[in-house]
């Protein structure tokens, strides 16, 4: 009717919640990283990183220069979090074996932070303290810290080029380029008495 005030709306009728005043969420680059590595290096923008910490893109652009400076930051802090394998008495060697698998595996499963380790995006000072605990084990074991030193390095990089050779041949194989495929085009110009050893591996 005329005249008769209408009610102040209810939740209930559909009217927009007021927006929430008040200070901006408080970040930080720790905090940016954190959110980076939860957001995927593989899907990494400034976006993604923004939208989940609940702020704008441009408030990241006070800590970070831009999506490289992102992509170093969520590496580091990626390769940082490598898991040293627990120590139960196991052999030294077995111990170091299971390091290698854990390396393999962490860049398989990440393409994207084994690029950025490949462009030296990744800083010494960010996997020190992993490289200081595998030291100190191998020292207790009998190792001079020289020895220790000598063996992680050859053990991370038989991982390293383990998860190398992975990654190139599951990207070979999206593209249609394969090595198994390749080898076989390669068998295929060739006499059928050529290459014999490499015949008797083709599927």
């Amino acid at each position: 009717m005329i005249g008769v005030p209408r009610p102040a709306p209810t939740p209930d009728d559909g009217a927009a919640t007021p927006r929430r005043m008040g200070r901006p969420p408080l970040i930080s680059r720790e905090l940016i990283a954190d959110a980076a590595v939860e957001v995927g290096l593989a899907d990494l923008t400034l976006r993604a990183v923004a939208d989940h910490l609940g702020v704008t893109p441009t408030a990241l652009y006070h800590h970070v220069d831009g999506k490289d400076d992102l992509l170093r930051l969520a590496a580091e802090r990626s390769a940082g979090r490598l898991r040293i394998p627990t120590d139960v008495g196991q052999h030294w060697a077995i111990w170091l074996l299971e390091w290698a698998r854990h390396t393999r595996v962490a860049f398989v499963n990440d393409p994207a932070l084994l690029d950025q380790f490949l462009d030296g995006a990744i800083s010494p000072e960010s996997i020190v303290h992993n490289i200081e605990v595998i030291l100190d084990l191998l020292v207790r074991e009998g190792f001079s810290a020289e020895e220790a030193l000598r063996a992680y390095r050859l053990v991370s990089i038989c991982a390293l080029g383990s998860a190398l050779g992975d990654v190139r041949d599951r990207r070979s194989i999206e593209t249609g380029r394969g090595s198994t495929t390749e080898a076989l085009r390669a068998l295929a110009v060739d006499d059928e008495h050529d290459l014999p050893l490499l015949r008797t591996t083709a599927p």
